[in-house]
């Protein structure tokens, strides 16, 4: 008995050692910006097609008010409810403090300044495929914004799942930076899949996710559950999207559907932001639709 006890303390205590080396953060190397300088200029479209205000402007923000990343709104999923944070360059409550690598360790690795896993709620494995420079460019942007003293809530989540180190093995788990859509590429197909699978992190919504949450890859923008649970999500593969290239950048622009139907829910501010992008970029994102192969 006694040396199945110290059998099993020692396993244990391997299992541990294992468990806690394959879960640590694991930040981006420190050079990956050496020697970028960001343009404020060029961050405010990345802002744009990247949705910082989407998720991150106070809760019924409008107009310039949007501006203001306060943070505050909560978005529901089968694994509790996650409160965006401060991100305005406010120091002590938003990110005033933060540098570069701060920044991008966040949004591209899922890790904060202290070295804590961030919750998958911030799509961090679609911002990965971002490039180096619009990440700067998207920092040196926000540098410009207002900054807002509004303090922190902390998100609403049961046990394990408050346990924040479980993240790391989330990530071992569906650490996928690639583009999904392969294949030869037009210069705009290329310029859409950038814009809907990295910038824009589109599947997060249009892709059904696994049990653990992952995105299922197999059905990419196939459509899936609305986490709020009302309603789904809709399929945007060409089996189920048959709107024309040009007919999916009137719907990016004014928000009208081809049947004069209006643009709705989440896909409100998802429309306003790619109605701020140059019309070549919603071409290049309808391009890239019709690119993809159909998914019933």
């Amino acid at each position: 008995m006694r040396r199945l006890f110290l059998s099993v303390c020692v396993a244990a205590v391997i299992g541990a050692g294992v468990f806690w080396a394959v879960t640590r953060p694991d930040p981006m190397p420190a050079d990956t910006f050496a020697g970028l300088t960001g343009d404020a200029g060029r961050g405010e479209a990345v802002f744009h097609a990247t949705g910082c205000a989407s998720c991150h402007a106070a809760p019924g923000a409008v107009g310039e008010a949007k501006l203001v990343l306060a943070g505050g709104q909560a978005f529901p999923s089968d694994f509790g409810t996650f409160l965006a944070p401060n991100i305005s360059p406010d120091p002590q409550h938003g990110i005033g403090g933060w540098s570069l690598p701060d920044l991008a360790n966040a949004i591209q690795r899922g890790v904060s300044p202290d070295g804590a896993h961030y919750y998958p709620a911030l799509p961090y494995w679609s911002y990965a495929r971002m490039q180096p420079q619009d990440v700067a460019d998207l920092y040196a942007f926000l540098q410009t914004l207002p900054p807002d003293a509004t303090p922190n809530q902390p998100h609403l989540i049961g046990f394990p799942f408050s346990i924040r180190r479980v993240v790391g093995g989330w990530k071992v788990l569906n650490n996928n930076a690639d583009f999904v859509l392969e294949g030869d590429l037009t210069e705009a197909e290329a310029r859409g899949r950038y814009i809907v699978e990295a910038m824009a992190h589109c599947a997060e919504c249009h892709t059904p996710r696994d049990a653990l949450g992952g995105l299922d890859t197999s059905r990419w923008m196939a459509g899936a559950p609305n986490p709020s649970g009302q309603g789904t999500i809709p399929n945007i593969t060409p089996a189920k999207l048959s709107w024309s290239e040009g007919e999916i950048v009137e719907y990016l622009t004014s928000g009208f559907t081809p049947d004069y139907d209006s643009v709705g829910g989440h896909m409100v501010a998802v429309v306003e932001n790619m109605a701020r992008l140059p019309e070549s970029d919603r071409a290049a994102v309808a391009a890239y639709l019709k690119k993809l192969p159909g998914v019933e």
